[in-house]
C-alpha cells in the first residue's frame, strides 16, 4: 500500500505539474487583452467598434405624415385669408389719410398766401405755376404741380401719388383747387372759393354735379363754385391723369364721387 500510495502521489504530482505547463503554454500563444474605460466602466473584453450612422435613436428617420402636412397648409391658408385683406385693407386706410393731410396741409399754406392779398393771384396773375412753386417752398417733402388743360394735362398736371399735389386757380383768382391722388384708386380734392363763382363753362366747374350722397360718376366733374370750402372724394377710379386740379375727371366702372363740406373725416380741418 505505501508504494502504491507513493506511486499514485507521485503520479499524482507528476500530473499536476504537466497540466499546468500546459495550461501555461497555452495561455502564451493567446493574445492578450488590456482592460479598458468606456461608458460603462472597466472591461477585459474587446470593444465592439460601430459606425456613428448606425448609432441613432429609434425614431430619427421619422417624418410628417401626408395628413400632418395637409392639415399644416390648411390652416396657414386659413391665416393668410384673413390676415392679407386686414393688411391691404390697413395700407389702404393710412394711404387714404395721408393724402387728405397733405391736402389739409397744403390748403392752410394756400389761405395764408390768400391772406396777403385777399386773393390766389400771385404776382398779379390767376397762375397755378406760380402758386405750386411759392406752396413748394413752404413744403419740402412734397411737390406741388400746375393742373393743365389740353392734351398734355395727363402728363403734366395730375397728381401721381399723396404727396404729389395738383394745383388750380381760378379765373378771377378768387378760388384755388388742390388734388392729391391716393394709391388704392381714389382722389381727393380740396376747393375753395373766397367768393361765388357763379356760373362758369370751363374745366374745373363744368361737368359733372357732385352731392353728398356718393354716386357713379362719369367723365369731367364739376366742382362747386359757391363760396366756402368743399371736400370732394372719387373712389375707384385708379387712371392716376384723371387726378388733376384742373381737369377733374372720373373713369372706370365703379367710381363714385362724394361732396362734404365740413372737412375730410379724421382728418382735422385747418
Amino acid at each position: 500500500m505505501n508504494s502504491l500510495s507513493t506511486g499514485v502521489d507521485g503520479a499524482g504530482v507528476g500530473s499536476s505539474a504537466s497540466f499546468r505547463e500546459a495550461v501555461d503554454a497555452d495561455a502564451s500563444k493567446r493574445p492578450r487583452v488590456l482592460a479598458w474605460s468606456g461608458p460603462g466602466g472597466w472591461r477585459d473584453s474587446r470593444p465592439l467598434l460601430v459606425p456613428r450612422a448606425l448609432v441613432r435613436p429609434p425614431d430619427a428617420d421619422a417624418g410628417f405624415s401626408l395628413i400632418e402636412l395637409m392639415v399644416v397648409l390648411l390652416v396657414l391658408g386659413i391665416l393668410t385669408a384673413i390676415a392679407v385683406p386686414t393688411f391691404l385693407g390697413t395700407k389702404n386706410a393710412a394711404d387714404d389719410r395721408s393724402a387728405q393731410s397733405n391736402l389739409v396741409t397744403a390748403f392752410t399754406d394756400a389761405r395764408a398766401q390768400f391772406q396777403k392779398g385777399q386773393t390766389y393771384d400771385v404776382q398779379g396773375l390767376p397762375s397755378a405755376a406760380l402758386l405750386a412753386t411759392n406752396l413748394e417752398k413752404d413744403q419740402l417733402d412734397m411737390t406741388f404741380k400746375a393742373g393743365t388743360l389740353g392734351p398734355n394735362y395727363t402728363t403734366g398736371g395730375s397728381s401721381s401719388s399723396a404727396s404729389d399735389i395738383s394745383v388750380a386757380v381760378s379765373p378771377d383768382g378768387s378760388g384755388v383747387v388742390l388734388a392729391a391722388f391716393s394709391v388704392p384708386g381714389n382722389c381727393f380734392y380740396i376747393v375753395d372759393n373766397s367768393a361765388d363763382l357763379g356760373s362758369l363753362a370751363a374745366p374745373p366747374y363744368a361737368g359733372a354735379t357732385l352731392t353728398p350722397v356718393a354716386h357713379a360718376v362719369s367723365g369731367p366733374l364739376g366742382l362747386p363754385t359757391k363760396a366756402g370750402t368743399s371736400y370732394v372724394s372719387v373712389s375707384g377710379d385708379v387712371d392716376k391723369s384723371d387726378c388733376n386740379a384742373s381737369t377733374p375727371t372720373a373713369s372706370g366702372a365703379g367710381a363714385t364721387a362724394d361732396l362734404q363740406n365740413a372737412g375730410f373725416p379724421g382728418v382735422t380741418d385747418p
